[in-house]
């Protein structure tokens, strides 16, 4: 049994285990989407439904997530989410039909959200014993577990593998991982009678606000960083995706930095810098004519919204409004609606008056997420 003082280094270690699951193992499908297409035959409209399966699993289970967290600890629903992946990953390498990838995904989709959740209940516990910024550092790990998990399968699939054996290392990975992390996950109930679910109420409705907008950003620049490369600046589509790429690099890095920045600096000035950093950078991105310095745009929004999230759940563990095994689950799910509502509304917003419009909109919704995160206060 491992003494005081290595408990909290091997419950750290554990906690960026925990973080780096859900990454590795989502990463995994989007080199699948295109197998899952031809398998089952689907248009673009069908495949649009069906891509909502993953979202709409992730949104529902993670209020009930936290629930779980709070009666059985966080340990139990943890594995429970790990045995949904593992057990799902190959269904998506081989489902045939509509219904059978919808249902795999919306299951996948639970396994991923109630981790999201239940992870970051874990980590407010072990930063707050620690007493220094953690968050960060924490979050970096989804961003390398993402990254290495979209390598790793693309490596294989370029070597001839087969999607379901690519899905099966992926999942043989997640198991070891597991193995190696859970004995150290965290394993206390919420107290006899307290609140289990409740809607967001006080501070915690605000941090979920910016939550919500940092996340927007972050959807943006998945799923129109390529689309606006291509067609507004005349990059080639071979070459479009290369804007996600730096700002993907660029906020792993910056969370990887994250916890010392937020340390030294405070989280109200580091959200107010972050905030107007992404801001700026949507607007040199959308306003100068330049491949080059859309690069270095897109580079400034990941350094910016890379440690607003993280601030706003280590805030979201010490107010005192609502309790964490509540609140970090409303947190949770306002900031991954943020996900799956952005990039429609960019949408919406191109559709009407232009891309470049829409990204300068989203750039003033920053700017405001940096004052308002700033200013908020908790006890």
């Amino acid at each position: 049994m491992p003494d005081s003082t290595t408990l909290p280094a091997r419950q750290r270690v554990s906690t960026r285990a925990a973080f780096f699951i859900p990454g590795f193992a989502i990463a995994c499908w989007a080199p699948l989407v295109p197998f899952a297409k031809a398998r089952a035959g689907l248009d673009d409209a069908m495949l649009g439904v069906l891509l909502l399966c993953l979202g709409l699993g992730s949104l529902l289970s993670m209020p009930l997530a936290g629930m779980l967290a709070a009666r059985r600890g966080c340990r139990q629903v943890m594995l429970l989410t790990v045995l949904m992946m593992v057990l799902t990953l190959p269904l998506l390498a081989t489902a045939s039909t509509p219904s059978a990838i919808g249902i795999s995904l919306l299951v996948f989709g639970a396994g991923i959200g109630a981790m999201d959740c239940v992870m970051n209940i874990q980590a407010v516990v072990v930063e707050r014993e620690s007493g220094r910024a953690m968050m960060s550092g924490f979050h970096a790990f989804y961003s390398i577990g993402a990254l290495t998990g979209a390598a790793l399968v693309s490596l294989l699939l370029s070597a001839g593998a087969s999607a379901l054996a690519a899905s099966l290392v992926v999942a043989a990975g997640v198991v070891a991982i597991t193995a190696g992390s859970a004995r150290w996950w965290r394993s206390e109930r919420a107290p006899h009678g307290a609140s289990s679910f409740a809607l967001p109420r006080g501070v915690v409705v605000v941090i979920g606000v910016v939550c919500f907008i940092s996340f927007l950003a972050e959807g943006s620049m998945l799923d129109w960083s390529a689309v606006f490369l291509h067609e507004v600046r005349g990059v080639a589509v071979a070459h479009a995706g290369w804007g996600f790429v730096a700002f993907n690099i660029a906020m792993t890095a910056a969370r990887l930095l994250g916890d010392s920045v937020v340390n030294r600096l405070g989280p109200r000035i580091a959200v107010l810098a972050g905030g107007m950093l992404a801001c700026g950078g949507f607007v040199l991105a959308t306003l100068v004519p330049s491949f080059a310095m859309a690069m270095v745009g897109y580079a400034l929004v990941g350094i910016g919204c890379a440690n607003i999230v993280p601030v706003m759940f280590s805030l979201a563990g010490r107010q005192t409004r609502m309790p964490e095994s509540v609140a970090i689950p409303a947190v949770t799910t306002m900031g991954y609606a943020g996900v799956l509502l952005g990039p429609a509304a960019i949408g919406f917003i191109a559709q009407q008056w232009s891309l470049q419009t829409a990204f300068l909109v989203a750039a003033a919704a920053l700017a405001c997420v940096a004052v308002i995160g700033s200013l908020l206060r908790v006890r």
